[in-house]
This record gives C-alpha cells, sequence and structure tokens, in this order.
C-alpha cells in the first residue's frame, strides 16, 4: 500500500493505492518501512503550485508519490549494494533519504541513499531527522558562521530550527531564538536566548544584542523574519532562507533547499552531514523531538496538522 496525491487541493486528494514490491536491482536495497518522515514540502508540493514554481521546477504530474525519508529493516539486496557507510544486507535497520515515494509500507531505493539507523533512536525519531538535519548544516555553512559569533535564527522551534540550535551552540556559536514564549523553556534547555516573534521583535532583539548579529537564519518565511534580519546583518551573503525564495532573489540573500539547494557545494555539505548526525545521535550529543505520529493510512490527517501548523515536534508515520 501507498499514499498518494490524486490532483492539486487540500489533503483530502490524498488516496491509498496498491502496490507490487519488486526485486532490488544492482546498488538497490529493498527496505520494509516502520516510520516515514513528514515534511511540509510533501503537504505544499501538491497544496500550492506556487511553491513548486518558486523553486524552479516543473508542476508535479499525478498521481503524485511523496515522501523524501524513512526509517526501516531491508529485506533484500541486490548486487553490490554498498551505502555512504559501506555494504548493506538484509536485516540492518536504516535510515533512507533523498528518496521518492517513501509514503509506502515498503521501498526500493539506492543503496547510496542509505545509513544505518543508530540505535538510539526510535523509528519515528530516525525517520524524520535527516531532511531537518542536513538541512540545518547547509544553513550553517552557507551564512559561515564561526565559534565565538551570534546567530539569529527565526523559528528555533521548528524542526529545522531545534536541529540548527543544537548544531551552533555544539560549535561555540551563540544563539538567539525567535519562537512564541511557550517554547522559551525549551529553547533554553539547548542554551538558546529565545525572544518573541511578533511586533517589535527588532527591537526585543536589540536589547539582548546590542551591538547586532553575525549571521541570520530564516526558517519561517515572513517579511518580519527577513526585514529584521535585513536590519541586523550587514552582509547580505550571511542571511539565509529555507522558506522565502521568491523575496531571496529580490533582497539578495541566499536561498537553500530544493531547487536552490541543488547546488554542487550545498550537496556536497549534505552528502557528508548524515553520517556525522548519525555519529552525533551515537554519542548522545543530538536530539530527535517527534511531536506526532499517525498510521499511514491517516496521512490526510497529518497533513491537515501541518497545514496549520504546532505539531509541537517533527510528525510520522507508521505503516
Amino acid at each position: 500500500m501507498e499514499i498518494v496525491a490524486t490532483q492539486f487541493g487540500d489533503p483530502d486528494v490524498l488516496k491509498a493505492v496498491n502496490t507490487e514490491p519488486r526485486t532490488p536491482l544492482k546498488g538497490e536495497v529493498a527496505i520494509r518501512l516502520r516510520a516515514i518522515g513528514v515534511n511540509h514540502r510533501d503537504y505544499k508540493i501538491y497544496a500550492d503550485p506556487s511553491y513548486t514554481r518558486s523553486r524552479g521546477q516543473n508542476l508535479p504530474t499525478f498521481p503524485l508519490r511523496l515522501g523524501v525519508e524513512a526509517a526501516g529493516v531491508v529485506t533484500a539486496v541486490g548486487p553490490e549494494a554498498v551505502g555512504p557507510a559501506g555494504p548493506i544486507i538484509a536485516g540492518d535497520e536504516v535510515i533512507a533519504y533523498r528518496i521518492d515515494g517513501a509514503y509506502a509500507e515498503e521501498i526500493v531505493v539506492s543503496a547510496s541513499q542509505v545509513v544505518p539507523k543508530p540505535d538510539q533512536l526510535s523509528w519515528e525519531q530516525a525517520a524524520t531527522m535527516m531532511l531537518d538535519g542536513t538541512t540545518a548544516v547547509h544553513a550553517l555553512a552557507a551564512v559561515r558562521i564561526r565559534r565565538g559569533e551570534t546567530v539569529l535564527l527565526h523559528a528555533a522551534a521548528g524542526g529545522v530550527g531545534l536541529a540548527a540550535v543544537q548544531l551552533a551552540v555544539m560549535g561555540g556559536i551563540r544563539v538567539i531564538g525567535t519562537a512564541s514564549e511557550k517554547d522559551f523553556e525549551m529553547l533554553r534547555r539547548y542554551d538558546v536566548e529565545p525572544v518573541e516573534y511578533g511586533p517589535g521583535l527588532l527591537n526585543r532583539v536589540n536589547a539582548v544584542v546590542p551591538g547586532g548579529v553575525d549571521a541570520a537564519l530564516d526558517f519561517v518565511g515572513s517579511d518580519e523574519a527577513l526585514d529584521v534580519s535585513l536590519e541586523l546583518v550587514r552582509d547580505r551573503s550571511r542571511i539565509a532562507t529555507i522558506v522565502a525564495f521568491d523575496r531571496a532573489k529580490d533582497i539578495g540573500i541566499q536561498a537553500i533547499g530544493g531547487a536552490a539547494g541543488e547546488d554542487p557545494s550545498g550537496l556536497e555539505v549534505r552528502k557528508y552531514a548524515r553520517l556525522r548526525l548519525t555519529a552525533l545521535v551515537d554519542a548522545g550529543a543530538y536530539d530527535v523531538i517527534v511531536g506526532r505520529v499517525y498510521p499511514l493510512s491517516r496521512a490526510a490527517d497529518a497533513h491537515w496538522l501541518l497545514s496549520k501548523g504546532g505539531s509541537g515536534g517533527r510528525i510520522a508515520l507508521v505503516p
């Protein structure tokens, strides 16, 4: 069984279809999925045609397969099935990333898209860690933030925000994070200095860091986030967004992720980030927070929650 989008629209256009598993070919592995990561891209790609256009991509065709990350157990391997961490065999517990059609019970993917699952993570955590984590690594690298500097992170309590917060603090970087007040206590546990978003944000950030910040990362896409970043960071090359692609072109800041993240440097950064992230989890130095878990058959409910926001962490589906 697989969940697909049948047309543009709201989450009610998601339907279950029957699929037949195939035998993996050379360099491929078959994985019985135990959990699937749900991302905003999964929803926006069929709900908002402008989302795809803003990334310079062609509109999707239907039925549209959904899902780019998942975790599960390898059930079969083709010849020469070697992943970034080495050979893969049946029975391995793995994370699959940058895949097509993860909203399924079983998938066949290239071994190059598979890394070992850290034992410390639940299936739901493993399925939701890779896209946020690699995006955070890419974003921090893009703005060239260094130890001893200060970064402003917009939407610090979101999925990518929490990943970036942990990686930045780990690297000796001071983090000012915008969030709603209900998330302040959690952010302080990660050594973030939280400020509430909304009218007056610029003044509140200036009160915390009168000298300004060295770089800013926008993980929300609001005009407020971009306007405040432009006021606080002199060098526009040290401001990056993962959401506001159209405006980024107009104001001369970096846009990463999607089509804009396909530059060779970004792909290389993300490639090496994956094994780094699993190593950090193994060392107990990196957290993954899952807010809600739904059965795969209720993917539409998960997408309705995505459309409203406020999941309190990542969302996972379980076949």
